[in-house]
This record gives structure tokens, sequence and C-alpha cells, in this order.
């Protein structure tokens, strides 16, 4: 038997397995109309028969969460996701899966090529949801957005471009936490140190800021002769200074209302004066490490902390003292900006990412995306989707 043909009988061996444990739990006969005609948190459902009923696992506890065992049937949504658009990303993870997920993997490939329905069956049959809460006093959860931005950049510094962006630089390790983002631009000792470590030189501080906060980003590089090319920076290191939001200052400054970044680049513009005391603000750099953008990489995003490519709109960041990474999970988030009901993987992190129900939704690249970050912040529900 050949590879390609194996591959197809172990897949169409999972699925028989799938179907022959729904059926045993009271799913769907074979010719049935298997699409969900309500939601399953309608009280009028019922728990499905063998699968969502019975007594539940104890809570599961973690370094900064609670994990409280939780219904299929509470899960907002669940019968109506695309799961296939959350799959990829799900198979991403397989790349580098924690202990808990790696005896699923081969169930997990095999069933990229099956129908929504079949996954949404196998998730059932494999999982078991826990809805997310904080050790201590309940407190809302928040979901925010982050995504790649993509700038013009030169090699070299000349007129229009005079912002540095730097590779890790030598003696990082050895004094930590490094020089501030000051002092690394007011001390001739450190500005010594980082002479020769430029990677790029962009034309805007803030950007060169939203970038080191965004953590990765794809810079065109226009030679004189006219030719392009695309790189992407991909994070490498940081000064290990606490991160501070530009944000947060400006709020405390009195000098706006709101923290959105159309807001806080509408403020540079009139204080055009005050963008080294903005940038001072947060004493945090990120230093990063050129990566070849092929057309295979610049479809999918950077690699986050789990060491996967990250998918937009199915990925997402997270404290990993609430959420392994690699783990699926069922999120749940209403406002002005997006309402989600959908299957997510925990596949980054971030300094700003920091308690129980807390997630960075990656939107992607582009401009779209980055409007969709910048004005991204509302509550959060998130269940992990845990082996059984």
């Amino acid at each position: 038997m050949n590879r390609l043909s194996g591959r197809a009988a172990r897949f169409w061996a999972v699925l028989a397995i799938v179907g022959t444990l729904w059926n045993c739990a009271g799913g769907p006969t074979p010719g049935a109309d298997s699409s969900p005609t309500v939601s399953p948190v309608d009280p009028a459902v019922a728990a499905l028969p063998g699968v969502d009923d019975g007594p539940l696992p104890t809570p599961m506890l973690q370094p900064r969460s609670r994990w409280v065992a939780a219904r299929w049937a509470e899960l907002p949504g669940f019968p109506n996701d695309a799961l296939n658009e959350a799959w990829n990303a799900w198979i991403r993870s397989c790349e580098r899966p924690g202990a808990a997920f790696a005896a699923l993997c081969p169930e997990i490939r095999l069933l990229s090529l099956a129908s929504g329905e079949e996954q949404r069956r196998w998730m059932l049959q494999r999982l078991q949801p826990y809805r997310v809460e904080p050790l201590g006093l309940a407190t809302d959860g928040l979901l925010t957005g982050y995504y790649e931005p993509t700038l013009q950049a030169s090699r070299t510094r000349r007129a229009e471009y005079q912002v540095p962006l730097y590779g890790p630089p030598p003696g990082l390790a050895s004094r930590k936490p490094w020089y501030t983002r000051k002092e690394m631009e007011t001390l001739p000792e450190v500005v010594s140190l980082l002479s020769g470590q430029e990677i790029a030189w962009l034309a805007d501080p803030i950007d060169a800021l939203v970038l080191q906060i965004q953590g990765s980003g794809r810079l065109r590089f226009v030679d004189a002769a006219g030719g392009a090319q695309m790189v992407r920076l991909a994070y490498s290191a940081t000064n290990e200074q606490p991160y501070g939001s530009v944000g947060r200052w400006l709020l405390d400054q009195g000098q706006l209302r709101e923290a959105s970044w159309p807001s806080i680049k509408a403020w540079i513009a009139k204080n055009p004066q005050r963008i080294r005391e903005l940038l001072w603000s947060n004493p945090r750099m990120v230093f990063f490490r050129e990566e070849p953008l092929s057309d295979m990489d610049a479809a999918f995003g950077p690699k986050g902390a789990q060491g996967v490519a990250l998918t937009p709109g199915r990925s997402i960041a997270v404290d990993r003292d609430s959420i392994p990474y690699g783990t699926p999970v069922w999120l749940v988030s209403g406002g002005p900006v997006l309402n989600l009901q959908r299957l997510v993987l925990a596949q980054d992190t971030g300094s700003a990412i920091t308690g129980a129900v807390r997630a960075d939704y990656f939107a992607g690249w582009g401009p779209q995306a980055a409007d969709l970050a910048g004005r991204l912040k509302q509550p959060l529900q998130l269940w992990v989707l845990w082996p059984k």
C-alpha cells in the first residue's frame, strides 16, 4: 500500500470510528439531516445522550486560572462555527504539540479532509469543555487585537529614514534588565553598543513603536534601481524592561479619554514636539531578526510563542500560566467591533497579556487588520477544550 492510500485508509477508519461513536451516543443516523436547527445554548435543547450528560469532571487548577467543567450545550454558537477555517490552525499547533494533545494529532490531521459536522462530532467525543475562571474574585475578561504591520523601510540610514530597528546587541544577556528605551537613545556608551546592530531604518518613530508592540512585521525595502524586496522581521529578544502602555500614559496625563490607536495618532499629530516623551513612557524595547518571506510564508502570519505560524482570525495570544500553548479554545466576545463565537488556538503570548480570561486576537496583516486590532477592546469568555 502506498503512502497516499495508507493515509486515506486511516482517514476513513477514523471517520468510521467517529460515526459509530456518534450513533451510539444518540447522534443522527446515516442519511438524516445532521445540521443543527437551533443553538445548543437554547434551554429547550436536550443534552446529547452519552456525550453531554453524566457527571462532570472536577475543576482543574492552573497557576493563574481555574478550569470548571461545562456542558457542550453551554458554548454559545458551537453548532454554527465554520470549523474548517480553524482546522489549519489546529494542524499548525500539531507541529509542536503539548503532551496532552500529541496523541490526538494524527486524528486531527486526518480530519482536515472531513466535513464541519464530522469535525464537530469528533470534538464532542474526544474533548471536554472547561470554562476558564480567575483564581480569585471574578473579573471581566478582556479581548484585544494585534496584527502584523507592513512598512516601507531602508537598509541604510538616509534623509527620510532616521529611525533604527535593532538586532540583539552584544552583551544583552549579561545585564538584566538591559538599558531602557530612553537610556538607549541618550547614554553615549549604550549608543556605542548599538552601533552596527541596525537591521533596518524606518521613517516614523511611531511605526517603529507599533512594530515593537506587535512583535513582528513585514518590511518592504526599495533599492536605488526601484527593485523591491519584502522580508519579515521576527521577534528575537527584549531588553526585559517592563512594558509601558503609551495609551495608559496619555490617559494618566489627561490627554485622552479613550486609548485607541486612532486617538493616539490624532494626539501625536497635534503634539509632535512630545513624541520622544511619549516613546520614553514605554521603557521596553524589542530586538528583531530578519527572515525571508516566500510566497508560502506570506500566506501565514509570523511564528508565535508556540513556535508555529499564526492564522488570522483563529490564533490568539494568552497568558501561558492560564492556558497552555496549543490548546483549542472556544472564544466568545461581543462588542462594537466584532461578535465572535468561534474555535481558536492558543499559540502566542505577549507582555501585556496577563490574567485568566485574557486574549489577544491575531487579525492578520494589512490596513483592515491594523484598523481592527487598533479598535478591539471588549468583554471576553473562554472555554478550553481539553482531551477526555
